[in-house]
């Protein structure tokens, strides 16, 4: 977690300089031109600045693909800085720290854990309709897991890894002990009755305390767009039974 917050933190001060960025496809390669008109060169591998230029004329490239552009050239902005103050590091030789402190970014940038669920509500109609429903433990670093749940239409996997990684890192930068986590049921709550939107939140608790995602050492909901207090209560109740 040290390095996490480490990370964040120093690559904060550069976040005026690249808070508008437009991606651009350059004949010398992919550049970065940032709100001041000057034109950046990311030092990236090869591979990396082939992902980037597939992205920059995607136009709508996967949210977690670009939230592992940023992880990529923070760490390569960050590594040596990394090396000298990696804890417990003086004994080791140069070489050594630069594989530690790779090794444990390989460990940060990845998703840990992802399901997905799919469970039918019989809505008040009568009619049987399938529900299909996400969660997300991007980092289990520290535990619990948190993470909030969001009832949106638009939902997906992508989009609930993309968030998860991102509060893996907002908890590091102000040093909260949770890993990053977050949820996603595929509907529209404005469609549905309170008594429908009770069986669905009700039912998907259940899923996942099925599967292990849900509990207070192991993985904490919170709200998120179309969920506030009421769901949350529903899931506390389910999960309590």
């Amino acid at each position: 977690m040290y390095t996490i917050r480490s990370l964040m933190r120093q690559c904060r001060p550069m976040s005026n300089r690249y808070s508008c960025i437009r991606l651009m496809n350059g004949q010398a390669g992919v550049s970065i031109e940032t709100s001041n008109g000057d034109d950046y060169i990311p030092d990236l591998s090869l591979n990396q600045r082939t992902k980037l230029a597939r992205i920059a004329a995607d136009d709508d490239p996967p949210f977690s693909e670009m939230i592992d552009i940023y992880f990529d050239r923070a760490s390569r902005i960050m590594e040596q800085e990394l090396c000298e103050s990696l804890p417990g590091g003086v004994h080791l030789t140069t070489q050594q720290r630069e594989r530690k402190v790779r090794g444990i970014l390989a460990i940060i940038k990845p998703c840990n854990h992802s399901i997905s669920l799919s469970f039918p509500i019989v809505r008040d109609s009568g009619d049987v309709e399938m529900i299909k429903g996400y969660r997300a433990q991007h980092s289990h670093h520290r535990r619990p897991c948190k993470g909030g749940v969001r009832y949106n239409e638009d939902v997906d996997m992508d989009e609930v890894r993309a968030l998860a990684a991102l509060m893996t890192y907002k908890c590091a930068v102000v040093n909260v002990p949770f890993g990053g986590a977050k949820s996603g049921v595929k509907i529209n709550p404005l469609l549905y009755s309170e008594h429908e939107l009770e069986k669905i939140t009700r039912r998907y608790t259940v899923e996942l305390s099925k599967k292990g995602f849900i509990g207070p050492g192991i993985d904490v909901p919170a709200p998120d767009m179309g969920t506030g207090e009421r769901e949350m209560g529903w899931m506390a109740d389910t999960y309590s039974m």
